[in-house]
């Protein structure tokens, strides 16, 4: 287990973090951030291949169905409307920069790229020596260089410390980075100065965009391909208000459609709740349904579950309704648990089925307990969809899931 996070901070530790946000955020030598856009976009087709390892694939840890890759598409159709661009996700988990040179021609110049984003370091640093790490960034350069590719470095996004992990390595990892960067006068994205810079300007918003040690959640996603895209554009965006693709529960859908048996892991009471309205929209869906009992389950026994059952039975739809019962005494193991019930309720890679959370306050309406927000922030973050209650809202548990099954189309 990792040292909590506490959000509570002292006035010399939030101006020192102010002012080290400002002197990066202005600084371009420091930012490594360019104004000057790196491409031309308009009529004519561009390609962006992103390489690098789990932080750039598509993974549990931001839903299942993008990453910062896809998120820079989005940005980059935001900061330039006429951009006809297509950016390619080659990230795979566990990879190094031998990794990516061995697969180099396969998943990257094949794509005959434009551009090329190399993000590598956080399993460098547990098995390349650095000098290693530095001759394999520049043999990629080359060789994208000799393709005709331009080419951004990206530090690795910054992470909580760990023994397997320490920042201080990484820091000097990001630093052959840079230099090897400079060196090679190539671009920088600096997403660990970044990232350190929002961590020192308010530690606890910096956690809420990890979904565990190292890998950032969508909401980290989002912050890293708004910086890349300012690296290769010049301009800045906000991907905040980006949801996540719809219909959320396409592969239940599609099923349901063709009549085809749909199986669905649900906690109560949307076990026997799922499975009606679902027939009610499709007469002739056929639902098999599993209960995971959550009665007198601690949030601790919960992600347990989530562990050993979700990946193993592989259903077709996982419905999440956490009671508000099951809980834990500080903030940092609340976040650190219901963020892995979530992820263990996905696939390891592209999703492979749905899943949706539900909620406390859809089945226990009234005042409010003091995480309802922050279970809104976690889910929000995950890039997941969430069946909520408004203010107010005295409708029942049915006709709440109607509602939301409703919007899915």
């Amino acid at each position: 287990m990792t040292s909590p996070i506490t959000p509570r901070r002292s006035l010399l530790k939030a101006m020192a973090g102010f002012a080290l946000w400002t002197l990066v955020s202005l600084c371009p030598a420091i930012a490594d951030v360019s104004s000057k856009p790196l491409l031309t976009f308009g009529e004519k087709p561009v390609t962006i291949v992103c390489l690098g390892d789990s932080v750039t694939g598509v993974y549990y840890h931001t839903g299942g169905r993008r990453a910062y890759p896809e998120m820079l598409e989005i940005a980059i159709k935001l900061a330039i409307p006429k951009a006809n661009v297509t950016v390619i996700n080659a990230g795979i988990s566990g990879h190094t920069t031998q990794n990516g040179l061995d697969r180099l021609d396969r998943d990257v110049l094949s794509k005959k790229p434009d551009l090329v984003t190399v993000s590598f370091g956080l399993n460098d640093m547990t098995r390349i020596a650095e000098d290693q790490f530095r001759k394999n960034l520049e043999t990629i350069v080359a060789r994208c260089r000799e393709a005709k590719a331009d080419v951004v470095l990206c530090t690795p996004n910054a992470v909580i410390n760990t023994g397997g992990r320490p920042t201080e390595k990484l820091e000097r990892y990001c630093e052959v980075i840079r230099v090897t960067a400079r060196d090679l006068k190539l671009a920088v994205c600096d997403q660990y100065r970044a990232g350190d810079a929002q961590r020192s300007k308010d530690a606890w918003d910096w956690r809420l965009t990890l979904s565990d040690e190292i890998h950032p959640n969508m909401d980290g996603h989002k912050l890293m391909a708004e910086e890349l895209c300012r690296t290769i554009t010049g301009n800045s965006v906000s991907l905040k208000d980006v949801g996540p693709p719809t219909p959320v529960i396409s592969k239940t859908l599609d099923l349901a459609k063709q009549s085809k048996p749909i199986r669905v892991l649900a906690m109560p009471p949307f076990d026997t709740l799922i499975g009606p309205e679902l027939k009610r929209r499709h007469p002739n869906a056929v639902v098999e349904v599993t209960v995971w009992p959550t009665e007198g389950k601690s949030l601790v026994e919960l992600e347990q579950a989530a562990k050993q059952t979700v990946r193993a039975m592989k259903p077709d739809l996982v419905v999440l309704a956490i009671p508000r019962a099951a809980t834990v005494d500080s903030d940092e193991q609340f976040v650190n648990l219901y963020s892995w019930v979530m992820n263990w309720s996905l696939s390891f890679g592209l999703q492979e089925w749905d899943c949706f959370v539900v909620h406390p306050s859809v089945v226990m309406p009234g005042p409010s307990a003091p995480r309802d927000n922050l279970i809104r922030e976690l889910v929000k973050a995950q890039h997941l969809s969430l069946v909520d209650r408004e203010a107010g809202d005295a409708a029942s548990v049915e006709d709440l899931l109607a509602k939301w099954l409703a919007q899915q189309r």
